[in-house]
């Protein structure tokens, strides 16, 4: 790829030190390129002036003008796709969630400077949500398909499934894997399930504590219970249990109910938690029980995992390419023929219930 179709992209944060850490994980990615770092939003929209990013990474704790006034401000006059930058507290979650409503793109935890293994899972996932973000549909410039480095597969959690290992059963468990932009989908989607709806576990791309206080949001707007998982927790109708960041989560099933294993593990297909391993889980111990839903999200993960739930015996949905913010996982489910249906977004929840109610 030549320097011209490269990724632009800002960075704004008050620290040195992380800006300067943030260049040297950019730099050693060959479709990303740094045009600028600022330490402020005022030293920003100077920068932003002079050359337009493709994408800003975002601090949202910062002087002389909070980053959520800034975001606000740069979609009322010139959006650009922004990616929030946060730290692990309960503080930080609640106000990056604010800026995921106000029209920030992704959220991403801060990079870790303590060890080395931390620094590359934040390089790896950084670099993926700067290029996911560069593609989301307020971008100005069309997908382009992109090199990724050798990653994990849901075998690093657990082995593939025994075909009809589950015979089907009158209870039903929904299993929903999303990334960029799903916290919104997500929110759409489970606004509009009533109370009796059948038991759901969700794995959404997230940094951990977010997924708590998102958990959280849920449960106060929604008709249906909404909470983060914990291990062992009981999966039943009119609940949502939501993995936790940076912990795998896997469905288990003791005699008639089924149940959460939260633990953790290697990143699989570069992320943990994985919609693979929820979905392989789900292929193993709920088969025909299941109803798979993989929504807005860049890469592939979970395309594999739901393709060995229909292969299972489940039913699957993918959302479609013009509700996604980002179409790449339910492309690449799709590609594999993963899919039963391909729906919008405002009809997954329809979907979703005639599938169990059959």
């Amino acid at each position: 790829m030549n320097n011209s179709k490269k990724v632009n992209v800002l960075i704004v944060d008050d620290s040195a030190l992380v800006r300067r850490t943030l260049v040297d994980l950019f730099s050693t990615h060959p479709d990303i390129e740094v045009i600028g770092t600022a330490q402020d939003p005022f030293a920003a929209a100077r920068k932003i002036s002079e050359h337009v990013p493709d994408v800003i990474t975002l601090d949202i704790e910062m002087p002389r003008m909070d980053g959520i006034t800034f975001l606000q401000k740069i979609m009322a006059q010139h959006p650009i796709p922004v990616v929030i930058l946060s730290s692990l507290t309960e503080r930080s979650s609640e106000t990056a969630l604010k800026a995921i409503e106000a029209g920030a793109v992704e959220i991403v935890q801060k990079p870790r400077l303590n060890t080395k293994i931390h620094l590359e899972e934040s390089r790896q996932q950084l670099c993926d949500t700067v290029i996911a973000a560069s593609q989301a549909k307020l971008n100005r410039r069309k997908s382009t398909t992109k090199k990724t480095p050798p990653k994990l597969t849901a075998d690093a959690m657990l082995p593939k499934p025994k075909s009809n290992a589950m015979i089907r059963t009158t209870e039903k468990v929904v299993v929903i894997g999303a990334s960029t932009g799903g916290t919104e989908a997500l929110r759409e989607f489970l606004e509009s399930l009533p109370e009796n709806a059948p038991g759901i576990v969700i794995v959404q791309h997230m940094p951990e504590k977010f997924t708590e206080t998102f958990s959280k949001r849920l449960d106060e707007i929604c008709r249906i219970a909404v909470k983060e998982a914990q291990n062992g927790d009981t999966v039943y109708s009119g609940r949502a249990l939501i993995a936790p960041g940076n912990q795998h989560t896997l469905l288990k099933r003791s005699g008639a109910r089924y149940l959460v294993e939260v633990k953790s593990g290697p990143l699989v297909s570069r992320h943990r938690p994985s919609v693979d391993v929820l979905f392989r889980s789900a292929a193993r111990y709920a088969g025909k029980n299941a109803v798979g839903v993989i929504m807005t999200g860049m890469g592939d993960d979970g395309a594999k995992g739901l393709l060995e739930l229909k292969n299972a015996g489940a039913f699957t949905i993918a959302q479609d390419e013009l509700s996604c913010v980002v179409f790449g996982m339910p492309k690449e489910a799709i590609k594999l023929g993963a899919a039963d249906r391909v729906v919008p977004l405002h009809r997954i929840s329809a979907e979703v219930l005639r599938a169990c109610d059959s």
